[in-house]
């Protein structure tokens, strides 16, 4: 996700600076306003050109990797062992070639003297602003130890779904990816021989087989200005999809559309509290916390409740009570974490709410991919079996007539 550098000021006319991460910079405009903030200067960081960009993806480090080393790294302060000894040793255990270089660089900067939040900082592309925080946190407490250890049982359980969500739709991606590949190639390659046939005999074909042969004759035709439209198209949505409009639209239809919509709001709403619950844990003022769990949610939607409820703790009042005025966030929700605020256990309360609808989502995923299976099965072998049978019907017909 693109970082954008800020300078703003509050209503009091403070100076601010400092990072965001957001889709576009309309939506890190929308966040920060959401803040109470009047932006003076906003400004996208990294790379700006093609080749920058692919260098860019290059550096990137996968999530299973920064998992295991906030492991690693709990364990090793958990053992007493000082941050620089600490980084020296993962230096040399950390595979990822990225991530060594980038823990290289940290451990200089550590050495020389600079905070280990500091150093983190300097490798957005690598540690969210999440995470930074929760280290600045550690270390201002001097609970840097407890930090990571919540910081890897949380990155684990963001890992799980993560992981559980690609590898469900795996399988139904494959199925649909092959049956698209075996209808372009007899529609290109079979379809046409036996096109040749019923012409030299004169053969009458029904009218379903007639739209078979009308689909291989136009693809044979004009395939290559469908793949050119086909590409522009998804380049255009995909352009449009970075704008503020565009980001909200796909958000809204996102946590709408059936039966997928009843999964992303229950992955939204245990990625939300469980966000907040870390950073109450690890010591962030819920002001802050509020305003870390709505950039890294992953959808404007709950963005811009958690931004209504920033205003309304700010103002005096409570998160439940903001969150009561959006629909996308269940009641169960604003009920438990009014038990929590009136009770002072809030992280208690949020940590319920995020193993709830954790379990939820897997219980989700299970059921979509026992359905999902079956009913591609259903479809796709009617696809194929229908084309087959447009085929073999003519030339059944064609046998009987010698």
């Amino acid at each position: 996700m693109p970082t954008f550098n800020y300078q703003a000021r509050t209503r009091e006319g403070e100076p601010r600076t400092g990072v965001i991460e957001a889709s576009s910079q309309e939506a890190a405009l929308e966040a920060l306003q959401q803040r109470g903030l009047t932006i003076t200067a906003l400004r996208e960081e990294g790379p700006s050109s093609l080749l920058q960009r692919g260098l860019a993806l290059g550096n990137r480090v996968k999530q299973k990797d920064i998992v295991i080393f906030s492991r690693q790294l709990s364990t090793l302060f958990e053992a007493r062992i000082p941050v620089v000894e600490a980084l020296k040793t993962l230096v040399g255990e950390t595979e990822s070639l990225n991530l060594r270089k980038a823990i290289a660089e940290i451990l200089d900067d550590v050495a020389g003297g600079m905070s280990l939040a500091q150093s983190l900082a300097k490798h957005p592309h690598i540690f969210s602003s999440f995470y930074i925080q929760l280290v600045r946190s550690g270390e201002e407490s001097g609970k840097l130890q407890e930090v990571f250890s919540y910081l890897a049982d949380y990155l684990e359980r963001s890992y799980y779904l993560a992981s559980k969500a690609r590898n469900s739709l795996m399988y139904p991606a494959f199925i649909l990816l092959a049956f698209i590949g075996v209808i372009i190639v007899m529609l290109v390659v079979v379809i046409p021989r036996l096109v040749a046939i019923f012409e030299e005999t004169g053969q009458e074909v029904p009218f379903y087989t007639q739209i078979v042969i009308f689909l291989s004759s136009f693809l044979r035709q004009w395939g290559f200005g469908v793949l050119i439209a086909v590409v522009a198209g998804a380049i255009g949505i995909w352009r449009w999809l970075q704008t503020a409009s565009g980001r909200w639209f796909f958000d809204r239809m996102q946590i709408h559309v059936p039966i997928l919509g009843n999964l992303y709001r229950k992955l939204y709403m245990a990625r939300l509290t469980d966000n907040l619950r870390t950073l109450i844990v690890g010591g962030i003022p819920i002001l802050r916390a509020l305003e870390i769990s709505g950039d890294v949610v992953g959808n404007t939607v709950y963005r811009r409740a958690v931004g209504e409820a920033i205003e309304s703790v700010r103002g005096g009042g409570t998160i439940s009570a903001a969150f009561e005025k959006t629909p996308e966030i269940p009641v169960l929700v604003t009920q438990m974490i009014r038990v929590g605020e009136a009770s002072g256990r809030l992280d208690f309360i949020l940590a319920n709410i995020a193993k709830f609808y954790g379990r939820e989502v897997d219980s989700a995923f299970e059921n979509l991919v026992t359905l999902i299976e079956p009913f591609l099965i259903v479809v796709l072998g009617a696809g194929v079996g229908g084309m087959v049978a447009s085929v073999l019907v003519p030339l059944y017909s064609l046998v009987e007539t010698f």
